[in-house]
């Protein structure tokens, strides 16, 4: 799409844009209007119609969500908003945050009127201390203009946002978490029934979202459905699960490549566009060997997958868990599989928060047995009881009770179908004498490993 103007980042950049006056300069604040001359309903409804589905990982639609809350509800009714971006690679909430929060808050404002929340709260993690200092300044500034507050603008409808800092927490980003989080309690992801819409916070209804997904509430309203819906691609005819990937996206690219940053683009380029027309290419001369396409926890592609559309349904047909947080990281031809895995699984195993067996000791597990190979340790059985642990281990076969050891076990499993002619290669390489072995072996001391 050559003509596609980007629209989320189009304040980032210009001078003093994280303030008040810049942003309304740019027409800031006018969809907000425009949502509090509609009815809450007919908000939502838009929303619904554009397609919107959520930005920070799982892709349910956004409208379809909100419609979740009880009907008639007494109230109170709350809204968090997700910041706490912990997935490895991702930094897209952190520049709008940043360089744009008006445009958040905006959003943010308009999807607390739709669903009729009266107390929203911003929880960010608090590795971002200028994304905290230029959001809590935005947000005083909304009071001051009347934008938050009692009675906003005139229309009887009433909102406070309350800022709250996470403690870096990976399991905070998971929205049970996050709400347990915010409760004061240990970031213990909540067993599903009840869902948030029904018993979130404080035991009350209540809607979380992502940084992302507000922004683009705010141009929906701003911009129209049409619009909206103009960018990305329809849905899969063949696929009734579908649902679309309309409207723009925020691409996090890093790793091997000439121009790393955060690119906006239409949903459904492909990874080898974003690389070669926006980050320049894989740098060095150099060719990629593998692209994690929307965080680690989506999995990998190989070198020769790079065709693969950037859209909700794309990356599953290529046997990664979808497009998470769009967060593309490249590893050009002279990186060691064995080196991501193990990284990777260190993270996850360091991350689990504990509750579930599986998660905790899977993760565990796979770290342990990744160290011992990267030392020359390794049994060919070892890949064998990788397998296992990655098809036994998470939410989808029904062994945890949230997604991240989902997450952890992606990876394991795209590197096993993908690469394993590599790693059996380096398991015989480093340890020519015991690569065969299939009796259990001592566990590795640290010791030996410094």
């Amino acid at each position: 799409m050559p003509d596609f103007q980007p629209v989320l980042l189009a304040n980032v950049g210009k001078p003093d844009s994280h303030t008040r006056r810049v942003y309304e300069q740019t027409g800031g604040y006018q969809a907000l209007r425009k949502a509090l001359g509609m009815q809450p309903k007919d908000v939502i409804e838009a929303v619904k119609a554009s397609g919107l589905r959520g930005r920070g990982g799982a892709g349910f639609p956004t409208g379809l969500k909100w419609t979740f809350l009880p009907q008639n509800h007494p109230g109170p009714i709350y809204f968090c908003l997700n910041a706490d971006e912990s997935e490895p690679g991702t930094f897209n909430n952190r520049i709008l945050m940043e360089d744009d929060p008006h445009q958040v808050i905006e959003g943010l404002i308009i999807s607390c009127f739709a669903t009729q929340a009266r107390a929203a709260y911003y929880y960010m993690r608090c590795e971002y201390p200028l994304a905290f200092q230029r959001t809590s300044a935005a947000v005083a500034e909304c009071y001051e203009a009347g934008y938050l507050g009692q009675n906003i603008l005139g229309s009887g409808y009433s909102l406070d946002i309350y800022m709250h800092r996470g403690a870096g927490a990976y399991i905070c980003g998971e929205e049970t978490g996050l709400i347990e989080s915010l409760e004061g309690k240990r970031a213990w992801p909540r067993i599903k029934p009840p869902f948030p819409a029904v018993e979130g916070a404080f035991r009350k209804p209540t809607v979380v979202n992502n940084v992302e997904t507000a922004a683009c509430v705010k141009q929906i309203i701003e911009r129209g459905v049409d619009w909206f819906k103009s960018i990305g691609v329809p849905p899969d005819p063949s696929n009734p699960r579908d649902a679309g990937s309309y409207g723009p996206k925020l691409y996090c690219l890093s790793g091997h490549v000439n121009k790393p940053g955060c690119y906006e683009a239409p949903l459904g380029i492909t990874c080898q566009q974003l690389i070669d027309e926006y980050g320049g290419g894989v740098w060095k001369g150099r060719k990629a060997k593998a692209v994690i396409p929307g965080g680690i926890s989506m999995g990998l592609l190989k070198g020769d997958e790079l065709h693969c559309p950037l859209d909700f349904n794309g990356p599953g047909k290529f046997g990664c868990l979808g497009l998470g947080t769009a967060a593309v990281v490249v590893m050009d031809d002279q990186t060691q599989m064995i080196d991501v895995l193990e990284n990777s699984c260190r993270f996850f195993s360091h991350e689990s928060c504990g509750q579930c067996t599986p998660c905790r000791e899977g993760t565990s597990w796979a770290t342990k047995m990744l160290t011992r190979i990267k030392h020359g340790k390794g049994r060919l059985k070892d890949l064998d009881l990788l397998a296992e642990i990655g098809d036994t281990i998470g939410i989808m076969p029904g062994t945890t009770i949230c997604g991240l050891a989902d997450g952890a076990a992606w990876p394991i499993k795209n590197c096993l179908q993908k690469f394993r002619p590599e790693l059996e290669e380096y398991i015989k390489r480093t340890n020519p004498t015991g690569w065969m072995e299939t009796k259990p072996v001592p566990a590795l001391q640290l010791q030996t490993i410094h």
